[in-house]
């Protein structure tokens, strides 16, 4: 695990150190209550199988009779200021600059979800080859962050990416078939990955 000093500051000022961590499986995030950042590679993670999700039955109909529309990296600024919006957050203002400067090499991406017009729910992630990293959603109606992350796995799959880590279980993941595994399983999943040169 790498604090945000020295050698740590150094991987969030460069777009593609921090890739580096990403695609052998690490990621950032920092304390509520310090702002230091660490990463962090959890022994056992967290992935939503792209071959074998759940879509609940509810979200689909929702879905199919609401106003809902979606964009791919439209406004990523706007998805991860909501992202960090909260009372407890593990997004600080260095990290957010941190993925400004990955956004702009093209390794971070967003699934946003509107009404009338109103960004109301979305999500972002970092991918590399054919894999997709997710990190954080939010959602100011009911429904519209689901949406989204529906909306990802439908576009994972359309290009042929191979992995979706969501990084740590929740009840809201676990709706989807998310599935805790082994470092060593995602590992090997990571390798498999790796060999497809997928574009989002």
């Amino acid at each position: 695990m790498e604090k945000s000093t020295n050698k740590a500051k150094l991987i969030l000022q460069n777009p593609k150190a921090m890739i580096k961590m990403y695609a052998v499986g690490a990621f950032p995030m920092a304390d509520k209550d310090t702002n230091e950042i660490n990463w962090y590679m959890p022994e056992i993670r967290t992935i939503i199988p792209l071959d074998n999700y759940n879509y609940p039955r509810s979200l689909k109909k929702f879905i199919a009779n609401s106003e809902f529309t979606f964009k791919y990296d439209f406004d990523f600024h706007s998805v991860i200021k909501l992202c960090a919006d909260r009372e407890e957050t593990w997004i600080s203002g260095e990290l957010i600059e941190a993925y400004l400067r990955m956004e702009k090499l093209g390794y971070v991406h967003t699934v946003e979800t509107y009404s009338k017009g109103k960004l109301v729910g979305g999500l972002y992630g970092i991918t590399y080859k054919g894999a997709f990293f997710g990190e954080s959603m939010f959602s100011v109606i009911p429904q519209a962050s689901k949406a989204a992350l529906i909306k990802l796995i439908e576009h994972l799959n359309e290009n042929q990416f191979e992995l979706l880590d969501v990084q740590y279980s929740t009840p809201h993941l676990k709706i989807f078939g998310a599935t805790e595994i082994e470092f060593q399983e995602f590992n090997r999943l990571l390798e498999k990955a790796y060999r497809r040169n997928c574009k989002f």
